[in-house]
């Protein structure tokens, strides 16, 4: 048996015969190769051309060099399999090598595939060579990361293609060089056609008629007359192994064919199992404990960060209170970008509730209400149950720790504030204008005597008048909004508002009634015409549109009043009218102003205006003298909240004589 492993094994006829073959069938144990590098001979015969060391090379050569001539044909074939310690990634490949010499002095690693140091021979080595490469080398002008090349005295290919082969249907079926699985490869050259070509197929499959790759090429004086035949391979960071398991090789004839069944076997893929459970499984292991660790981290943060309290007086308001889950999420987490203005009493974020894809304008308010909790929340759902086609919905509420989110429709065109000041990219004409004062008022009019009881605002201007998708006004913000009996008087409460629309008697009292709102409404519907804010910073002093519109109408110039922005296309008598109405709005006695059921009459035509020329009051810190010096200016050092209230608290009644006609 000795006798016929040896006979299959080792076949060698000398190097000096024209007819040079030899073929290793059953391993390469007996096979006496020269070899260099990290390449070895595994126990069970396999040719190992690397062994998986990282930046290093293998060479392994039949020990006998081969008489070349021109007119010289050879023919081999081997099989060979490329393992990778990753099956999705790859070191580089190897190559089938005829070279004048076995030693490789200088040659690099990895794209190198241990046989030159650059993409030329240094003009001594004659190499020919067919590689089989794993990795796209743009240096070399590698077709890709997986093909079969002819190298000609350089790593850049004289003809490659991507490997695979010719079914008995003459179909071509790709392959991959770094699947694992063992491939048979014959390598031909016709001296006399002066042509090479190499076929590939799997090891089960015949070899193809139709060879893989051809390249026609006189070899003649690349070869030279003593040459030596075998492989290279080169190593990177990524660890293969470069195997052969069988190889037969003759000159002038056709090669001895592989008995494939003879072969030694290659190591089973995954033969590394169980020190692969220790690699990988425990670490994952650990990896997903950590990760349910995390989740549940993360759940218990969650639940506290989105807890709420609920008590019991609270179970009548069910349908009205909203979850602090779904508010933070229709915000996306109360993020800045979803910002749509801030103020003094909080801010108000863009959202939409993700149950039913309704969009909503969420305010955190800071309320300072005297009130309990339950009785400011009891306000809060009552205001809610309003509807009026010129108030914005307050649909609900959320109450979490310290923090009271009001939720309302949102209004696509935003605040009036923005179409007014600031040099607006979008101007109203006059029509929308009145459009939107009238839709105002008529809002203002429920609240205050259409409701089951009066509803004080408390914080009427531009800023919290928001617009529908037709522009139609609708007032908004509740956060300051007061309840009352009809007939009864209003708490004395803290002062709170906006600069430049509180009436004098708030400032000196605290209390805000349905007069306050008029005033606040007067200084709304200046500001509306005029374009301009009810106190105006005019070279460090601070001018009081309401004065000014007032000497205007005192001169008998009340149009000149009027936003530049408009142009000529309003209506004179609609101006003059609402100008007119400001001022009455803005009288400093409470009585005298109208209520906003003759405001409403008055702005659709219903009853005439009455006769301002009797008299209009306004303020003076001293009688005889008007508020200020005398020209609508306060001084702009103590223009604030604190001084506002402290020069109304002083002020005094006097009577300003209108001539008539104006």
């Amino acid at each position: 048996m000795s006798v016929k492993i040896v006979a299959l094994v080792f076949l060698l006829v000398t190097a000096s015969g024209e007819n040079t073959s030899f073929i290793f069938n059953s391993g390469f144990q007996s096979a006496h190769l020269t070899m260099d590098g990290i390449s070895e001979i595994t126990p069970n015969g396999l040719l190992k051309v690397t062994n998986g060391t990282k930046d290093q090379r293998g060479h392994a050569f039949y020990p006998n060099p081969i008489a070349f001539t021109n007119s010289s044909s050879f023919s081999t074939t081997f099989v060979f399999a490329i393992r990778s310690e990753y099956p999705t990634l790859s070191g580089h490949g190897m190559a089938f090598v005829i070279s004048p010499a076995k030693a490789f002095p200088g040659a690099l690693n990895s794209q190198y595939l241990g046989l030159l140091n650059d993409t030329k021979a240094d003009g001594t080595r004659h190499v020919f060579a067919v590689e089989f490469d794993t990795i796209l080398s743009e240096e070399f002008g590698d077709i890709n990361g997986n093909h079969v090349g002819i190298d000609i005295n350089s790593l850049r290919s004289a003809n490659s293609t991507p490997p695979g082969y010719y079914d008995d249907g003459s179909r071509f079926q790709n392959l991959s060089l770094i699947s694992g699985l063992p491939m048979q490869v014959w390598v031909d050259y016709d001296g006399g056609k002066k042509q090479i070509s190499v076929t590939l197929a799997p090891i089960n499959v015949n070899k193809s008629k139709t060879p893989l790759l051809t390249l026609s090429q006189d070899l003649s004086h690349i070869i030279n007359k003593l040459s030596y035949v075998g492989f290279s391979a080169g190593t990177c960071a990524v660890l293969s192994s470069h195997y052969v398991l069988g190889w037969s090789f003759k000159l002038n004839g056709e090669a001895q064919h592989l008995v494939l069944s003879e072969l030694p076997k290659l190591p089973v893929l995954g033969g590394r199992k169980r020190s692969m459970i220790l690699l990988i499984g425990l670490p994952l292991v650990s990896l997903c404990l950590t990760f349910l660790l995390s989740l549940f981290i993360v759940h218990h943060i969650m639940r506290v960060k989105f807890s709420e309290i609920q008590e019991e007086w609270e179970q009548d308001y069910g349908a009205h209170r909203l979850k602090y889950k779904d508010l933070y999420v229709a915000t996306k987490g109360f993020k800045d970008k979803e910002l749509l203005g801030r103020g003094g009493f909080g801010k108000v974020y863009k959202g939409t509730i993700p149950t039913s894809k309704v969009e909503v304008a969420v305010k955190k308010v800071s309320h300072e209400s005297r009130q309990g909790m339950r009785e400011f929340v009891a306000e809060i759902i009552s205001i809610g149950r309003l509807r009026h086609r010129n108030l914005v919905p307050l649909l609900g509420y959320c109450r979490r720790k310290k923090e009271l989110l009001l939720v309302y429709e949102f209004m696509p065109n935003g605040s009036l504030d923005k179409y007014l000041h600031n040099q607006p990219s979008v101007t109203l004409n006059w029509t929308q204008r009145f459009k939107i004062i009238k839709g105002v008022a008529s809002g203002l009019h429920y609240l205050h005597e259409e409701c089951e009881k009066v509803v004080i605002h408390r914080d009427i201007k531009a800023s919290n008048v928001l617009l529908d998708s037709e522009l139609n006004g609708r007032l908004g913000d509740f956060g300051l909004a007061r309840l009352y009996d009809h007939g009864s008087d209003p708490e004395t409460t803290h002062v709170v508002g906006t600069l430049g629309y509180l009436a004098p008697e708030q400032t000196r009292t605290g209390r805000a009634t349905t007069r306050s709102d008029v005033f606040a409404f007067g200084a709304f519907l200046l500001e509306v015409v005029c374009g301009r804010r009810p106190i105006k910073q005019v070279n460090e002093e601070s001018v009081i549109l309401a004065y000014s519109v007032y000497r205007l109408w005192n001169r008998g110039e009340i149009i000149e009043a009027t936003d530049p922005n408009l142009g000529t296309e309003y209506s004179s008598e609609e101006v003059e009218l609402v100008l007119k109405l400001g001022l009455l709005c803005s009288d400093f006695r409470p009585l005298s102003r109208p209520s906003m059921r003759q405001v409403v009459q008055y702005l659709n035509w219903e009853v005439p205006l009455p006769d301002i020329s009797s008299s209009l009051s306004f303020c003076s810190t001293s009688p005889g003298q008007s508020f200020g010096n005398g020209h609508g200016i306060f001084d702009s050092t103590t223009l604030s909240l604190p001084s506002y209230v402290e020069s109304f608290s002083q002020c005094s009644v006097v009577e300003s004589v209108l001539s008539g006609g104006r």
